[in-house]
């Protein structure tokens, strides 16, 4: 009785055969690059380069293109790394690295040392010991290449219609892996109900990065019928932002300083309070010792990263005791006061949520 092959093993093997077969096509689509290069033909159809002429033409990216350029161009410091490919030990895009590397080392290229990396490692990871290899080689032109990389980061900053933030910017290896260290671990899931994609996460950590885990140094203005939420009043206002929502207010109001000012009809400033913190010092340092990190079922980030929350607000006549505080991640916070998730202290001091009300269709009329 014959056996049956699994079906995946049959598409694996077909996956691999059919990658050896482009990664051969690979290497005469760079031959033919590399031939292409020396025509005048990319020139004589107003193309700066015969890598822009391929990345148009072959609807390729810049980085395929001028890869393909590299290894046509280097094959012949290539022959054992070619033999490799051909016997299925390393793929097309280990030869892409290796001819990058060598455009880059440029007499001090050692194919020997490299060849047995590409053997052991993925693509990605031969990359990066080929950037190794290239500060072995040349410490000094390594270090001036990074050195230029810092000159060519930017970052711009723009407001959209919605009142959106757009960011959009380009950091150095150096700069971008201290923003990566300092944003992946608020970057990971926090408690129950963390339905968050990663880029969404990214997001709320580079917020509270940028509030060092405190409360944020922003000027809010407004009314006190806008703190209470009352109908009818005007939305607050606050520096680099649309005029923002009473909820939100009341958010960031549970946990700031509180400065009352007065003002007359004409809007004219007619006299200010004194500053005063809604937690104290004292107060804040009892809470943390208490809770520790936020209370938030199955949260467990640090208290030096959390607000802290009035379970009955104060502008409703809630006590500023620990009785009546809690620990708040600020995504937590946020679902309280936003996302009308509800959070219930027991008897036992034990915290319960209550998850947003749904109702599903149009209400129903009177019989």
């Amino acid at each position: 009785m014959l056996e049956m092959v699994p079906a995946g093993e049959e598409i694996a093997c077909q996956l691999i055969t059919l990658r050896r077969v482009i990664d051969q096509l690979e290497l005469k689509f760079s031959q033919l690059a590399a031939e292409f290069d020396q025509t005048d033909w990319w020139d004589y159809e107003g193309f700066n380069t015969s890598g822009d002429w391929i990345r148009f033409n072959c609807r390729m990216t810049s980085n395929a293109a001028y890869d393909r350029l590299a290894v046509g161009e280097r094959l012949a410091d290539l022959p054992r790394s070619t033999d490799a490919m051909d016997g299925g030990q390393i793929g097309f895009a280990h030869l892409a690295v290796m001819a990058r590397t060598a455009e880059a080392v440029g007499k001090g290229f050692d194919e020997s040392k490299l060849l047995a990396l590409a053997r052991e490692h993925s693509p990605g990871k031969f990359h990066y010991k080929c950037l190794h290899y290239r500060h072995s080689v040349d410490a000094k032109k390594y270090a001036e290449e990074q050195n230029e990389q810092q000159f060519s980061h930017h970052l711009s900053l723009s407001t959209a219609e919605s009142g959106h933030l757009l960011i959009n910017g380009v950091l150095d290896p150096v700069g971008g892996a201290a923003v990566r260290t300092a944003l992946e671990p608020l970057a990971r899931k926090s408690g129950e109900r963390d339905d968050r994609l990663l880029p969404q996460r990214y997001a709320d950590a580079l917020v509270e990065l940028a509030s060092a885990g405190r409360p944020a140094n922003v000027q809010v203005t407004a009314t006190i019928e806008t703190l209470k939420g009352l109908a009818g009043a005007g939305a607050a206002e606050m520096e680099f932002s649309l005029p923002i929502s009473s909820v939100a207010v009341q958010r960031m109001a549970c946990d700031c300083s509180v400065t009352r000012i007065l003002l007359s009809q004409e809007s004219l400033v007619i006299d200010i309070g004194r500053s005063k913190r809604v937690i104290s010092g004292p107060a804040r340092k009892a809470l943390s010792a208490r809770d520790g990190h936020c209370r938030w079922p199955g949260c467990e980030r640090p208290a030096s990263w959390c607000d802290g929350h009035h379970l009955v607000h104060w502008i409703d006549g809630g006590d500023t005791d620990l009785d009546n505080l809690v620990l708040l991640c600020r995504r937590h916070h946020r679902m309280l006061h936003e996302g009308g998730w509800q959070v219930i202290k027991t008897e036992e001091g034990e915290l319960v949520t209550i998850a947003p009300t749904v109702t599903f269709g149009l209400p129903r009329g009177p019989d």
